[in-house]
């Protein structure tokens, strides 16, 4: 890539914060926090003024859901759609046989055509929540990479964009030199992913006139690619907006919490727990999380995070009702509250808790209490159980359980489901049936 561009480029991303947008989306991308760099932003201010400009972010398959990661990039479509522009998803069917290097330490693990399709339609099932899809102006789109890179000719693709591509450019780039630096394998297969996005950009150019790529801080070599690329082959004018990294005061990243990733689908992470996770933000996050991830005005905003000590839960309350709800549904978001309630507030068990069910077959002669913490997917292994109750963290029925190796039978389920804690937080019951 032409290294003056790329330096222009980030120039530009620098000073983002110092001019004031004009068009309803990059208001609220810089007023909410959302925008870390952003090439020749007036320009794009002026583009965005007219309204339904089409704009995208790619996200692989290589899951059946999204998780909290994932969020800060979902909500950018959402604001996308409600200021009037239009949000493409770009689902890369193609590309997850390849492989992001960014922030990676080794290479991903390959899936088949059937798990990627797979994958790409527990992830819709996300998408379809935050945004109305259709035909009109700014209606959603959801499109997959693989309609043009599977059926790319190699020697043809090489011969017309690889020219366009310097390997000195391509070792300069974050995904690439800290694999090499840190000594860790990274593979022809991976190298390709970067042409592959690129072209991406201008392919959705051409069929769409997509003019804006969205993405997380680590893409932004990716995305300058793209632009250069689209200049190059199209005389396209395209621009690049990329978000901050997402970490928690205590700088953790975000998305994962003690029972694993936080992911958006009901089946895989319950509204129950989705709503805790939020619940459990530290204080110094609330105000910034509010912006990021509700749409509550600011100014409301502003008065929730100027709440101290106590009253900050409340806060917090609002944080994991307002998510949820636009995850889940209003439904959904209620009976969770309810169940947080129920269970810290007046001490009584609450239906809407995690619950994992059991037949007498799976508890045969007995079932030790530290499985149990694992079948209720609180813990991840008997190890993991038995350190939490040697740390005191467990607790059954709000009783302190002091051996992990200790067996329970059908008939200690007869009285109906038992309450399995493991630390102040999170909660589970366990039935058993039949």
């Amino acid at each position: 890539m032409d290294g003056l561009a790329l330096e222009r480029a980030a120039k530009l991303g620098t000073d983002a914060m110092t001019y004031q947008p004009k068009s309803d989306f990059l208001r609220v991308m810089q007023d909410r926090g959302y925008m870390k760099d952003c090439t020749d932003l007036e320009r794009l201010d002026a583009v965005m003024q007219g309204g339904g400009v089409p704009a995208y972010i790619g996200f692989d398959c290589t899951a059946s859901s999204l998780h909290v990661g994932s969020l800060l990039q979902i909500m950018m479509l959402r604001w996308l759609q409600k200021t009037g522009q239009k949000p493409i998803v770009l689902m890369g069917g193609g590309t997850t046989k390849v492989g992001d290097p960014s922030g990676k330490d080794e290479s991903r693990k390959m899936l088949d055509v059937a798990g990627i399709e797979a994958n790409k339609r527990g992830i819709f099932s996300v998408f379809e929540k935050y945004m109305d899809f259709g035909d009109g102006p700014t209606d959603a789109v959801m499109v997959d990479n693989a309609e043009w890179l599977d059926r790319l000719n190699y020697i043809d693709f090489l011969r017309e964009y690889g020219p366009h591509f310097t390997i000195n450019r391509m070792l300069s780039f974050d995904s690439v030199r800290l694999r090499l630096e840190r000594e860790q394998p990274l593979t022809f297969l991976e190298f390709n992913y970067m042409l592959l996005q690129a072209y991406d950009f201008v392919e959705l150019f051409r069929r769409v006139r997509c003019r804006l790529q969205l993405g997380g801080s680590d893409q932004w070599g990716n995305i300058i690619n793209g632009m250069e690329l689209g200049r190059r082959v199209e005389g396209a004018e395209l621009f690049g907006i990329t978000t901050p990294l997402i970490a928690t005061a205590d700088g953790a990243k975000m998305g994962k919490s003690a029972g694993g990733a936080v992911w958006l689908n009901a089946d895989m992470r319950s509204p129950y727990e989705f709503w805790q996770f939020w619940r459990n933000t530290m204080d110094a996050d609330v105000g910034r999380f509010l912006r990021l991830f509700t749409e509550l005005p600011l100014d409301e905003v502003a008065r929730l995070e100027a709440l101290d000590g106590a009253e900050i839960n409340e806060a917090k309350k609002v944080l994991a009702t307002e998510v949820t709800t636009l995850c889940h549904g209003a439904d959904a978001a209620a009976q969770a509250a309810a169940a947080a309630e129920a269970t810290f507030v007046q001490g009584t068990l609450s239906d809407d808790l995690p619950t994992v069910t059991l037949t007498a077959a799976d508890i045969g002669d007995g079932i030790s209490v530290g499985q149990l913490f694992v079948r209720a997917d609180l813990v991840k292994s008997g190890k993991e159980a038995k350190r939490l109750v040697v740390d005191g963290g467990a607790k059954l029925d709000d009783e302190a359980v002091t051996d992990a190796g200790a067996m329970m039978s059908a008939d200690d389920f007869a009285g109906g489901p038992r309450k399995l804690s493991a630390g102040k937080k999170r909660h589970a019951l366990v039935r058993v049936e039949g």
